[in-house]
């Protein structure tokens, strides 16, 4: 009921989102070794009867975080300005209206993308900057 729930939410975003967007999706590989530095601390510091168990499960970890099964995904919305309004009307502000009407559809994302149970925040331009930088570094060392 819960799944069912999100996806109706998520339908309702890219239903009311009636402007061009781009989903860029960033992975990274997670560094676990801190972790298993904690497993194996709480191990030392546990009954002998719980070595197994915790043997098991770092050796599990191991084996997903070999595959790359263990990775953090960021999700980032890249909004496209529509300037068919600013072209039949010259006379208007042309930043006020293109933040105004940014704004209007980063609230509009925000909205429908929380009641799927999303945290959505706004990225600075140094962040966007580093993002995209990071893709297009990470595209063009694959097609080496």
């Amino acid at each position: 009921m819960e799944k069912e729930s999100i996806l109706n939410s998520y339908k309702t975003f890219l239903k009311t989102c009636n402007f061009n967007l781009q989903i860029l999706i960033q992975s990274k590989k997670e560094n676990l070794d801190k972790h298993f530095l904690n497993l194996e601390q709480e191990k030392n510091n546990k009954n002998t009867k719980a070595y197994p168990i915790y043997d098991q499960y770092i050796e599990y970890i191991k084996k997903l975080n070999s595959e790359n099964k263990s990775s953090s995904k960021n999700f980032y919305i890249i909004i496209h300005q529509n300037d068919d309004f600013l072209n039949n009307n010259p006379n208007y502000n042309l930043e006020k209206i293109n933040i105004e009407n940014l704004n209007e559809k980063y609230f509009k994302i925000k909205e429908t993308l929380s009641r799927c149970g999303n945290f959505v925040s706004e990225i600075n331009k140094k962040e966007t900057i580093d993002i995209l930088y990071s893709f297009f570094n990470c595209r063009k060392k694959q097609k080496n």
